[in-house]
C-alpha cells in the first residue's frame, strides 16, 4: 500500500549534499550551470546512480536523461523529476532536490524490492535555469513538443557558445526523440523559492499552478562621448534611457495587481567609467498569475521604452527571449498532494508557483502537481539557499506516496 512507502531520510539529504558538492562554491552553494564542465560531471554522477539501481537509462537530443523502472504492464510512465543545472551563483536545493528525491523513490523501491505496475521514471530536464542559453526550462519545453531540437541547437550564451556544440562537447547530446516516453502522470517536488510557507507555518504547499512570464531584452544603442566635457543636453546616453526603463517597470508593479518585474542584466559598452554609454543590453523578467495582467504591463513597458528611446535620441531594438502563459495543474492530484501531506501529519496550504519549473511543461503533456517545502528566509538563487532536512524528508514522502500510488492505480 501507498502508505508503507517510507523514503530512507538520511540517505535522501546525503546523496543531496553529494550532488551539491559538484560544482560547490565558497560561499556554500553551487555553481553548475548548463552544458558546463561542472554539468558534465553532475550529469554523469547522476547517470551512475540510476545504473546503479538497475534502471534503463537513456538519454534525448537535446540532453534530457531518463532512468526507467520498469513495470509490471505495458504503457504511459508516471514521471517525477526537476533539474540539476544551477543559475551563476545557485544554492544546492533549487532543482536537485526534486531530481534526488526521485531518485531516493527508486532507491527505496528496490531496497522493499517492490515493482510498480506501470513504469516509474525519473527525468533531469537540461537547462531548466536558462541562466547560460535561453529559454528557460529549455529540456521540457522540447520534451513537450513546443520547440525542436534543431531550434534550440543554435541558441548561443552570452560569450557566443551554440548550444548544440556545447551539448556534443559534455558528451549529452543523446539518441533519443524528446517526448519518447509517454506520461500517465508527472510530479515534481522542489523548494518553494518564496518565503510564503515559511511565514505562515506550513509544512507542505500544494502547488496550483505556475504564474505567466515574459522575457524581454532591451538594446540602446546611442553615441559614445566624453563624460566631462558633453553637456547633459548634447548627449545620446543609452544607459540613462535603460536606467528609466527599469524605474518604469517598477512603477508598473505598483499599479498592476499581481504584476512583478526584474531587470537582471545589464551591459555597459563601452564601460568605461567617464564615457556615456553608447549601448545597453538589459533584460526584463516580466511575470502575473493572470495572463491579461502580464500583457497589460508587457505593453504599457514597450510602448515607454520607445517613448523613451525617441526623446533621448538613441536607437532601441527588443528582443522576445521567453514567453510562457500562466499553466494551471491537475485538480485531482493537487488534492492527493494535500491529502498526503496532511495523513502523514503536515500542515499544508494551496499556493501558486512564482517561478517557472519543469512542471508547467509537462502540464501540456499529463496531469501535473508539484509540491512545495519551506524555503528558510524565502532565498533561492543564492548560496544561503536552505531547507530543513525535516522538511526537505517530508515532502520527499509526500511526493514518494502519491507517485507510488499513481504507478499502481
Amino acid at each position: 500500500m501507498a502508505s508503507n512507502i517510507r523514503i530512507n531520510g538520511p540517505r535522501l539529504f546525503s546523496t543531496l549534499m553529494d550532488l551539491g558538492s559538484i560544482g560547490a562554491t565558497p560561499e556554500g552553494g553551487c555553481r553548475r550551470m548548463a552544458l558546463t564542465d561542472e554539468d558534465r560531471l553532475g550529469r554523469n554522477w547522476l547517470a551512475a546512480r540510476m545504473r546503479d539501481l538497475k534502471l534503463d537509462v537513456r538519454v534525448d537530443a537535446v540532453g534530457n536523461i531518463v532512468g526507467i523502472l520498469k513495470g509490471q504492464e505495458e504503457g504511459p510512465a508516471v514521471i517525477v523529476g526537476s533539474h540539476i543545472d544551477t543559475v551563476g551563483t545557485g544554492g544546492r536545493y533549487d532543482g536537485a532536490l526534486g531530481v534526488i528525491a526521485g531518485l531516493e523513490l527508486m532507491a527505496t523501491l528496490r531496497d522493499l524490492g517492490l515493482t510498480p505496475k506501470r513504469d516509474l521514471a525519473l527525468i533531469a530536464f537540461t537547462n531548466e535555469e536558462g541562466a547560460r542559453f535561453h529559454p528557460d526550462m529549455l529540456g521540457s519545453v522540447v520534451w513537450a513538443g513546443a520547440k525542436s531540437p534543431e531550434q534550440v541547437y543554435a541558441e548561443r550564451d552570452a560569450e557566443g557558445f551554440v548550444l548544440g556544440e556545447e551539448l556534443e562537447k559534455i558528451g549529452y547530446k543523446g539518441a533519443e526523440k524528446p517526448g519518447f516516453l509517454k506520461a500517465r502522470a508527472y510530479f515534481e517536488l522542489h523548494i518553494e523559492q518564496g518565503p510564503v510557507l515559511e511565514q505562515e507555518g506550513f509544512g507542505i504547499g500544494a502547488v496550483t499552478g505556475v504564474q505567466a512570464i515574459t522575457w524581454l531584452e532591451f538594446t540602446f544603442t546611442g553615441q559614445p562621448n566624453h563624460g566631462g566635457t558633453t553637456p547633459m543636453k548634447y548627449r545620446k546616453d543609452a544607459g540613462l534611457a535603460a536606467a528609466r526603463v527599469n524605474l518604469f517597470a517598477h512603477e508598473v508593479t505598483q499599479r498592476i495587481e499581481g504584476q512583478l518585474a526584474n531587470m537582471g542584466v545589464i551591459r555597459v559598452e563601452p564601460g568605461n567609467v567617464n564615457v556615456v554609454p553608447e549601448t545597453v543590453i538589459c533584460t526584463l523578467d516580466l511575470r502575473n498569475p493572470v495572463d491579461a495582467l502580464l500583457d497589460k504591463a508587457e505593453a504599457e513597458i514597450r510602448a515607454y521604452a520607445q517613448d523613451i528611446a525617441e526623446k533621448a535620441g538613441v536607437g532601441l531594438a527588443i528582443r522576445d527571449l521567453a514567453r510562457f502563459p500562466s499553466q494551471p495543474f491537475d485538480e485531482r492530484l493537487i488534492a492527493r498532494v494535500e491529502q498526503a501531506a496532511k495523513a502523514h501529519g503536515h500542515s499544508v496550504r494551496r499556493i501558486v508557483s512564482g517561478a517557472g519549473h519543469d512542471a508547467q511543461m509537462m502540464a501540456t503533456l499529463c496531469p501535473t502537481a508539484m509540491i512545495f517545502v519551506p524555503s528558510i528566509g524565502g532565498l533561492s538563487h543564492n548560496p544561503k539557499e536552505f531547507s530543513t532536512e525535516a522538511d526537505i524528508i517530508a515532502g520527499a514522502n509526500v511526493l514518494a506516496e502519491i507517485a507510488w500510488e499513481e504507478a499502481n492505480a
